[in-house]
């Protein structure tokens, strides 16, 4: 039985009582809290299937939240969806390439919240590709396991990154618009901007190539979007 924990991270009690109706409205089981250190420890205790969490909190914001989840082993594959009252653009790719999966913009339609819930959960949860394991180089990209290797290196990807990089690599050569790769990745109707793609990208780029700068795998075609290129395994 999947974990149909969520955790929602709000200072604001009539967003989080929001929040919660309609996600329990919808079959999960929600527990709460009002700030960074508290959302850190249910995290680590509570283990859930996903966080909503705000980006404006007191003390330690939603930014430190999403760094320290990151980079604790025990955490770090839980998907975050950010709740941002900040409108400035540079604010919401923080959020993504420190590694938050999806973003919604205050104030925000509770019906959209659920779908998008439904939407990473979907990918985290449902059934695993049969497709094998794709290879280039030195990296394996293993679709039923959703499993990433450089080398002999396990590599941890977000859920969002590893089925960006899944529908890049799938098609090697084949040029994707950044509109397309939002719509496939989301599977709903996506109201983001171009530039949640480009910060997906960038932190794949961190995780995956040899000198990100010059990328190996992943190459950008300019005025379009990206492509995954085509790399000889024994290479």
């Amino acid at each position: 039985m999947p974990n149909r924990t969520i955790l929602v991270v709000d200072d604001e009690p009539g967003i989080v009582q929001i929040a919660r109706d309609y996600l329990e409205r919808a079959g999960y089981r929600i527990v709460t809290a009002a700030d960074g250190p508290t959302a850190i420890r249910i995290a680590r205790s509570e283990g859930p299937s996903l966080l909503v969490l705000d980006l404006m909190l007191p003390g330690m914001d939603g930014l430190d939240v999403t760094r320290a989840i990151r980079s604790d082993p025990a955490t770090r594959s839980i998907p975050i969806i950010m709740l941002t009252a900040r409108v400035e653009e540079t604010d919401r790719l923080i959020g993504l390439e420190l590694g938050a999966d999806d973003y919604i913009t205050k104030p925000f339609s509770p019906r959209e919240l659920v779908a998008r819930v439904r939407a990473v959960l979907r990918r985290t949860e449902g059934p695993r590709d049969e497709g094998g394991i794709l290879r280039a180089g030195m990296l394996q990209i293993d679709l039923q396991r959703r499993a990433v290797r450089l080398g002999d290196a396990l590599i941890e990807l977000t859920a969002t990154e590893f089925d960006l990089l899944a529908i890049l690599a799938r098609e090697p050569g084949r040029p994707f618009t950044r509109a397309q790769l939002l719509e496939l990745v989301y599977d709903i109707s996506y109201t983001g901007f171009d530039r949640t793609i480009d910060a997906h990208i960038k932190n794949l780029r961190r995780k995956i190539e040899p000198d990100p700068h010059n990328p190996r795998y992943i190459q950008t075609i300019y005025g379009v979007g990206y492509k995954f290129v085509e790399v000889a395994n024994d290479e």
